[in-house]
């Protein structure tokens, strides 16, 4: 029909914000509005509840997926093998959800044939990106609609009196000070006194990890055990990853592990005041480095240090569906196909201590490395190896002496030899007249 509207798929939370981006987009820009509500396993009130409120809050339909089986199998099992940790201190939270999302509300614009897609993201976030990134790399053809970067609603009580001007439900309890966006993985908390670096979190920010001071005086053992990378077992008894991450994240959380406070560096340039909760994240991630320690060969594991930098990065980033991270993940699943065995972890009081691991996969060798009779190590071997491993440095030194490079290693005042005062006095005036001469050049 000449007269139909044109339509844009809305990532739906249920709060707020995303429900005066249903009538916004429609009084706004005039589009018939689908919502997409995911469920990756954050607290809500009830999928059926939110669906309710985006059908009444203007929406033309209302998709709700219960994504978490995806999310681990697809997302948290690669995150898992990167030991993903962005700036080696944070195991993204949102960054891994929001590409999940984003396929989601592309394969949504697909079936109801929408022109655009739309998110409710501020202008100052990571999210943004993350959506935008993803939905650009999924099909460029797609236009997106960013209303909360376009309103001039610039405070919640003025956005609460639009929403009461256009008939949308207002919520009728206080909102808390934080921002928090949780799944599987954990919580994130910011905002409130939070935005100040010097103010402790108070206690009231916590949901998933118990007062380290508070937490049981006895400590947990937990005996994990993985198959190719991914937790299967529970102290004996199988379950899913699913289930596993449950679980430790109601263990360590009991124990008050899980807790970080960080200044993070935002992609968009800002630095920002982070707090998260990961207690499973956390536990999984101890251990799955404590298994690789044993299992993987040197030289892979120490340039696989490099490629989970590499690939936090890229997800914190928004590049998850870029050909990077997809080439990174194609080295990492390498690296966990002997990755078998079972960690022993201990929690108490807010810690979280690996003291135990075994596997048949293990390239830890007694004989090689013990200092007892049963040693079978090649000690006269060491005198060669030592010699040419520093044969490189060791013609280094040599000619740097010789030549009196001023260095405080061949400081002539500090050490007898054939480098003498006045050659070295001689030298360093050489070569300051070399590098004035190339700063000149410059």
């Amino acid at each position: 029909m000449a007269d139909q509207k044109d339509k844009v798929v809305l990532a739906y939370s249920g709060g707020l914000d995303t429900s005066c981006c249903i009538k916004w987009l429609q009084v706004e820009k005039d589009l018939d509005v689908i919502a997409v509500v995911g469920d990756v396993g954050q607290e809500h009130e009830g999928l059926e509840k939110i669906k309710q409120k985006a059908l009444k809050s203007g929406a033309l339909e209302c998709i709700v997926v219960d994504m978490r089986q995806t999310f681990v199998q697809e997302y948290l099992s690669k995150a898992l093998a990167a030991n993903a940790m962005y700036e080696n201190k944070y195991p993204l939270v949102s960054a891994l959800s929001r590409p999940l999302i984003s396929k989601h509300l592309v394969d949504a614009a697909h079936a109801f044939d929408a022109k655009y897609i739309a998110h409710g993201c501020t202008g100052k976030g990571n999210d943004q990106v993350r959506f935008e990134a993803s939905i650009t790399m999924l099909d460029p053809d797609l236009e997106i609609l960013s209303p909360v970067r376009e309103w001039d609603l610039k405070t919640r009580p003025e956005e609460m009196e639009w929403a009461q001007q256009h008939g949308i439900e207002v919520p009728t309890t206080k909102k808390s000070p934080y921002s928090v966006d949780d799944n599987l993985w954990g919580r994130a908390i910011e905002c409130g006194v939070l935005e100040d670096p010097w103010a402790e979190p108070p206690a009231d920010i916590y949901a998933m990890t118990a007062d380290p001071a508070e937490a049981p005086d006895e400590p947990q053992y937990v005996e994990i055990e993985f198959m190719r990378g991914l937790p299967y077992m529970l102290d004996g008894n199988q379950k899913s990853f699913l289930g596993i991450i449950y679980a430790l994240n109601e263990i360590a959380g009991k124990h008050g592990y899980g807790r970080i406070d960080m200044i993070e560096n935002r992609l968009v340039g800002v630095k920002s005041r982070e707090c998260y909760e990961v207690p499973g994240a956390l536990s999984l991630i101890q251990a799955h480095k404590a298994l690789e320690d044993l299992v993987l060969e040197r030289e892979v594991l120490h340039f696989k240090l490099g490629m989970e930098q590499a690939w936090a990065k890229c997800v914190y980033n928004g590049q998850w569906f870029s050909p990077l991270k997809e080439a990174i993940d194609a080295f990492l699943l390498n690296t966990q196909r002997c990755l078998c065995g079972t960690v022993r972890l201990k929690f108490y009081k807010g810690s979280c201590t690996v003291v135990g691991r075994r596997s048949s996969y293990s390239l830890y060798d007694y004989a090689l490395a013990t200092y007892d009779a049963d040693d079978v190590f090649d000690h006269e071997a060491a005198k060669g190896f030592i010699q040419l491993n520093t044969l490189s440095a060791k013609t280094w030194a040599s000619n740097r002496r010789k030549e009196g490079a001023p260095a405080e290693l061949f400081d002539a005042e500090k050490q007898e030899g054939p480098l003498t005062k006045g050659k070295y006095e001689h030298a360093t005036s050489i070569w300051k007249q070399v590098v004035a001469a190339e700063a000149e050049l410059a």
